[in-house]
């Protein structure tokens, strides 16, 4: 389970004060994949790093008692001057997982030979990519994180494996996704909420959830 309780988020800009969240409350049950509807401006991905832990609230509390991802593509632990199988190393023993599975999990799907055995910060931007999606697939979560639909990267065969584990995987998980776009969380979720001027609106559908978001944009 994930749950927000009167939790309260904003940034001050230099000019004004921007609000993310204002008291609010939200409670994701595993087995029910929530997407939110967010326009672009107004902190999805805030809203995505306090689920995670990334990042803190100003006020509220956020209850987690499951295990819950990072946020697709990201990778904090990921340390540049690193060969790839160190860090798949590292992450792993940091998950209490088998070092040995993770790296060679990780090492098949990115399928960047070599590099992998080269340091991190030697990698193009799309075999970070690959890399760090193939270390978060290699992990194993209960609740998947995406913020603005799934993840891919320029290589066509890997985006194509990648997703088919990735689809497979949510398929017996929960996702919690947010988007400005209602077609992007149609595969996955269930029920869904509507964020605009820091409140966060619940409903049982999808399709509610766009009928205020589209009523309102």
């Amino acid at each position: 389970m994930l749950e927000f309780v009167n939790v309260s988020k904003s940034f001050w800009t230099g000019k004004q004060r921007k609000v993310i969240l204002d008291r609010a409350s939200l409670r994701v049950e595993l087995g029910n994949s929530i997407g939110i509807l967010a326009p672009n401006g107004t902190g999805k991905t805030t809203l995505i790093n306090m689920m995670a832990g990334l990042e803190k609230p100003d006020e509220g509390e956020i209850h987690r008692t499951c295990r819950i991802s990072f946020p697709l593509g990201f990778m904090g632990g990921v340390v540049n001057r690193h060969t790839g199988t160190e860090n798949a190393r590292y992450i792993a023993r940091l998950y209490g997982l088998d070092a040995d599975y993770v790296e060679a999990f990780a090492r098949w799907l990115c399928g960047i030979e070599e590099y992998f055995d080269m340091p991190v910060g030697t990698y193009s931007q799309g075999m970070r990519a690959r890399f760090c999606f193939s270390l978060m697939l290699a992990l194993d979560f209960d609740m998947y994180l995406i913020d603005e639909g799934m993840p891919a990267t320029t290589d066509v065969e890997f985006n194509r494996k990648a997703g088919e584990i990735l689809r497979e995987r949510l398929q017996n998980t929960t996702v919690v996704m947010v988007s400005h776009q209602a077609a992007v969380l149609e595969k996955f979720c269930r029920s869904a909420a509507v964020l605009r001027d820091g409140q966060l609106t619940m409903f049982d559908t999808l399709e509610e959830a766009k009928q205020l978001y589209d009523y309102q944009a």
